[in-house]
This record gives structure tokens, sequence and C-alpha cells, in this order.
């Protein structure tokens, strides 16, 4: 399953390095937007947990959004990340 991550960070300057990190550790990822990524993980993955270990390498006041990616979706990015997400369109 592939869930898009997006978020709003509060904390100008802070090394939000640790929250990219936990992002990139949950599996196949691509980060196509500044604060978006979209990231394969297994099925049996519930998206609670995937916030809740994301709160845990954030500020409090950040807000975070993860939504599993369905058949339907536009967008203007670049080719690389369409294949990835779709591979049947390679």
């Amino acid at each position: 399953m592939i869930v898009l991550i997006t978020y709003d960070l509060k904390q100008p300057g802070r090394n939000y390095t640790p929250l990219y990190e936990t992002i990139k550790s949950l599996g196949e990822w691509q980060h196509p937007l500044e604060s978006t990524w979209f990231v394969q993980i297994d099925e049996e993955t519930d998206l609670n947990e995937v916030v809740e270990l994301l709160k845990k390498s954030a500020d409090k006041g950040d807000l975070f959004f993860a939504v599993k990616i369905t058949s339907k979706y536009q967008g203007w990015l670049p080719k690389s990340f369409w294949a990835w997400l779709d591979p049947k369109q390679k």
C-alpha cells in the first residue's frame, strides 16, 4: 500500500532530520514535494501507527496527515515519480 504523508512543521530552523529518517524507515519512499512524502508500507500497517511514530520525531504543534493512495490521482510531478507510483506506466 502506498501512503501519502504530508505535514506542517511549526519550528522554523529546527533540525527535522530524525523525522525524515523515520519516514524513510517506513519503506520505499519518494519525496516529490517539500512537505510531501509517498511511502510504500505493509498492508497490515495502520495509519494511526504511522502518525504516532512520526509524532515521536516531531515537535508539539507539528501537524501530520496520512492517507492511503487509491487508483484515482492526478498531478504535475516528475515522470520518475509517476513510474514509481504506478510501475505499469513505465
